[in-house]
């Protein structure tokens, strides 16, 4: 039977939990060069600067009833000037891989909705890469959400 799976907000004892669901992840080439120590205190003060900054980001875990974390997600509180509310962007949502296809993905979304909602955003966006999983299964779009075709995701590295 499968264990239940409280969304909670991250807190910085939760580091090492989502340093190790990055790394598992195999996305990011510079996360697996540094140290797991580096990473996770990189995060654990990301997580209590959240604390601080509450009204520009939050971050949610889902956690399993033995107190595992096996996802997370990240969401950026944006105020713009040509729209009329803020904008919330998800910036991360990592699921472990032996969790996946549970809802947990899912119910981090939901949380994130309910919060813009409760801040009165305009809305939510997010970039997802097209060689991903998430991407190829259409999770986002059946959960309601549209992909912009017109709007090309520039980065300027420093």
């Amino acid at each position: 039977m499968p264990q239940s799976i409280t969304i909670r907000t991250g807190i910085a004892d939760d580091a090492a939990a989502i340093a190790a669901i990055l790394l598992q992840s195999g996305w990011f080439s510079y996360f697996s060069e540094e140290s797991r120590q580096t990473d996770a205190e990189r995060i654990e003060a990301f997580l209590e600067s959240s604390y601080t900054e509450a009204d520009s980001r939050s971050v949610y875990v889902a956690e399993t009833e033995s107190g595992i974390v096996v996802g997370y997600c990240t969401v950026q509180w944006l105020p713009y000037l040509f729209l009329a509310a803020p904008e919330g962007y998800v910036s991360e949502l990592f699921v472990d891989d032996a969790w996946r296809g549970q809802g947990i993905g899912q119910r981090l979304i939901e949380t994130v909705e309910r919060e813009a909602r409760e801040r009165g955003c305009s809305r939510l966006m997010l970039c997802n890469g097209r060689s991903r999983d998430s991407y190829k299964r259409g999770f986002y779009q059946k959960l309601g959400w549209q992909e912009r075709e017109s709007v090309a995701n520039f980065i300027f590295k420093l």
